[in-house]
């Protein structure tokens, strides 16, 4: 009896069982989907964080918006003058 089973498999159908993936690995991508698309409304709906952000694309000044640079961005703090 196993041998007319395993006869059964032989054929385009046991290739197709064998390249399937796993049930569970198909459940957890569409449910990795489904929290993506999700996530990617409710923060469409939120809208941007920071209005007033500018992308930080190429700039002359190394890349940080416009704001001068370095470590000497703190304003008026003193540097460890205690």
């Amino acid at each position: 009896m196993d041998e007319s089973r395993q006869s059964s498999l032989t054929g385009a159908g046991a290739a197709l069982r064998k390249a399937a993936p796993p049930p569970a690995l198909c459940g957890f991508l569409l449910l990795l989907a489904l929290i993506f698309t999700a996530s990617y409304a409710v923060g469409v709906g939120a809208g941007p964080v920071a209005p007033g952000m500018h992308g930080s694309g190429t700039s002359r000044d190394g890349g940080n918006g416009g704001e001068g640079g370095g470590a000497d961005d703190m304003g008026n703090m003193q540097g460890g003058h205690g």
